[in-house]
């Protein structure tokens, strides 16, 4: 075992607190990373204050990794030391089954391994990325391009894959309108690739406030939501709506604003249920869906696809000492778009 220095949450709410963890020691297959930045996701928040059900403590949260290669399992031949690597929500899955196979590891029949709050296959506990190092076994190391900084490269291992993979799925592209629900840590990423995917992008927003950003992330359209004529004026426009945020919205609403065989796709995940009137689906063939994460050939493929488009997350650099007062202001939506996390930080390696 080696130990590296991270920050933990000791018990459900809790403040952050620095701390040393245990590494495992390199297997043939593992990869060891430095860490350079981890960004701080909302699910982040919500798992280390116990709200999506039973969770580990002590817990080091962080699936937003960025960093470099330090050392290499005797098996491994994808990585090498000094290569710019990240590593996002999952560490590791059966291998096996028809959805590993496939490459969809997210579905993986036995479980995928979360970064962290999860248990490995060892039957040990897994921690995250607030921390300068990490061992990952090397199927699930996804390379950086060099086109992308490491700053704002660590958060599209979450959330420029939540939001690649639908817009992939249903071929946002030229001739596409797609609508964005939410200009946050999702939906700004989602503005992006949209974009550079070739689609026409219209960002749905409660308020106007950032509209000025949207359009400069290049959105075509911006429109409020509480404005009720919203929704008059733009029905049966859409090819697409993605749907960023993690709270009720009307839903019956957002459908009619679908063209007959739409789509809309829930990235968000409200804590209470959504509903919706069947005949808001049947009247137009419309869709419905919800899409989570993606597989590692995909994680590999939006990176690459990002640093073709010089595309990366919109950050807000924080040092560790002040991951608490993030927490608190991403849920006042106080961040445009995502804070990332400086490991150096933490103190000396």
């Amino acid at each position: 075992m080696a130990q590296t220095r991270a920050i933990s949450v000791p018990a459900p709410g809790a403040p952050f607190e620095p701390t040393t963890i245990d590494r495992r020691e390199l297997r043939p297959d593992d990869v060891q990373i430095d860490i350079a930045y981890a960004g701080i996701c909302h699910s982040d928040i919500h798992q280390a204050k116990e709200e999506w059900g039973s969770a580990i403590f002590p817990m080091v949260p962080g699936h937003e990794i960025a960093g470099v290669v330090s050392a290499v399992g005797s098996e491994v031949t994808a990585h090498r030391v000094g290569d710019r690597v990240g590593v996002g929500c999952m560490v590791d899955s059966c291998g096996e089954c028809e959805y590993c196979r496939a490459g969809t590891e997210q579905f993986c029949v036995r479980g995928n391994v979360q970064t962290y709050n999860g248990v490995g296959f060892d039957g040990e506990p897994t921690y995250g990325g607030y921390s300068q190092q990490v061992v990952v076994k090397d199927h699930f190391v996804c390379s950086i391009p060099d086109g992308i900084g490491l700053d704002v490269a660590a958060p599209l291992l979450c959330a420029g894959i939540t939001t690649y993979s639908p817009l992939n799925r249903w071929n946002a592209g030229p001739g596409k309108k797609v609508a964005v629900v939410g200009l946050g840590g999702l939906g700004h990423l989602a503005v992006k690739i949209a974009v550079a995917m070739g689609a026409e992008v219209t960002v749905l927003s409660q308020s106007l406030k950032k509209q000025e950003d949207g359009l400069r992330l290049g959105a075509e359209h911006y429109y409020a939501t509480s404005d009720e004529s919203t929704f008059e004026a733009l029905r049966s426009n859409f090819d697409l709506i993605l749907n960023t945020v993690s709270s009720e919205i009307p839903v019956d609403a957002y459908l009619g604003l679908l063209r007959t065989g739409g789509a809309m796709v829930n990235v968000g995940a409200p804590s209470t249920p959504l509903s919706y009137n069947a005949f808001s689906l049947i009247a137009g063939n419309k869709v419905l869906t919800g899409s989570m994460i993606g597989g590692l050939p995909e994680t590999q493929e939006m990176l690459d696809f990002c640093a073709e488009h010089g595309i990366g997350a919109e950050i807000e650099t924080i040092p560790a000492d002040q991951v608490d007062t993030a927490y608190e202001r991403v849920q006042n939506s106080d961040v445009r778009y995502r804070f990332v996390i400086d490991t150096a930080t933490l103190g000396p390696r």
